[in-house]
């Protein structure tokens, strides 16, 4: 029996030896006094170059070579004093380490009862990699839902969304607020004399004109159709309308060319300011109202309704 023993000693520790998972052993003293072949690469060492070395060691010369454990700090003895605090912390432990070369490492950190610790590491990099991935499929799939797909400005739902955020934020300072709706003059007989595919064409330039005349944090969207919105968080009295008529005088100006035919577009805008306390679906329909009453009354114009704290809209 005794001699069987000694057998599957021996297979369990050749087992170990030419594992793919990293194995090694440290002291009480935490100096290494085992370890397997795939450990030592991890440190693109030789076992018997490794032996002796403490963890401190280890992680030197990691950092010095930038070879092995990747330690992204500029000050590495408070990095090794943040490790030794956790390291032999726990009786088991387990945690992810990235290596300077890119692979990705489960480790797990095991104390006997004479402070021997075993060390236990599998590349997780492949596993790490299709995390990436997914995440990338999930970051992809989450601007797809908020993005209006031919233009790349924010849809409708993304639009709102922002649009009433913002008003909570500039409530608490007591600020105002506008909205722009914009909507493309006789957009239907542009599709129908020149084509869909240069109606749109014509919505990518109209994007474009507009992104450029606004200010970083405005918010800008496609509504639908040929309807575009913006927010204007913060805007002084007159802000708004000047951005208005900037934008009508520069579609106006620049006309969308697709198949070497120049296209004249004009748009109409109807704008609402009001306190920023002011519901975001009450700024929308007197936006839409005064966008009604421009196209009403000529198109290629204008229109502002002001609600006023406490009334009702002039």
């Amino acid at each position: 029996m005794f001699s069987k023993d000694k057998g599957i000693q021996r297979k369990l520790f050749d087992f170990v030896d030419k594992s793919g998972d990293a194995y090694a052993v440290f002291n009480d003293e935490d100096a290494l006094i085992y370890c397997n072949v795939s450990f030592a690469e991890i440190f693109h060492s030789d076992c018997k170059d490794l032996l002796g070395k403490t963890f401190e060691d280890l992680a030197k010369q990691s950092y010095e070579l930038n070879q092995g454990l990747r330690i992204d700090a500029d000050d590495l003895e408070g990095w090794l004093q943040y490790a030794q605090s956790v390291r032999r912390s726990k009786d088991f432990r387990i945690y992810e380490v990235n290596l300077t070369d890119g692979r990705w490492y489960l480790f797990s950190e095991q104390l006997n009862d004479k402070e021997e610790l075993l060390v236990h590491a599998k590349n997780i990099s492949e596993q790490k990699r299709l995390e990436e991935r997914i995440q990338q499929s999930n970051h992809k799939l989450r601007q797809l839902a908020l993005t209006d797909e031919l233009t790349g400005i924010a849809n409708r739902r993304c639009f709102t969304s922002s649009a009433e955020a913002e008003l909570n934020r500039c409530w608490r300072s007591g600020a105002q607020a506008a909205l722009l709706v914009i909507d493309i003059d006789h957009f239907k007989k542009l599709n129908d004399q020149y084509g869909h595919q240069a109606g749109d064409a014509a919505l990518v330039h109209m994007a474009s004109l507009i992104r450029q005349t606004l200010r970083e944090y405005d918010i800008f969207g496609r509504l639908g159709g040929e309807e575009f919105g913006i927010f204007l968080g913060q805007a002084d009295a007159d802000l708004a309308e000047q951005i208005a008529e900037r934008i009508r005088h520069i579609v106006d100006n620049h006309p969308v060319r697709y198949e070497e035919q120049v296209i004249p577009m004009t748009v109409s805008i109807g704008v609402t300011k009001a306190p920023c306390d002011t519901p975001y679906d009450q700024l929308f329909e007197k936006a839409d109202e005064a966008l009604y009453d421009a196209k009403e009354t000529g198109r290629n114009r204008v229109v502002v309704n002001t609600i006023k704290a406490n009334s009702t809209p002039a």
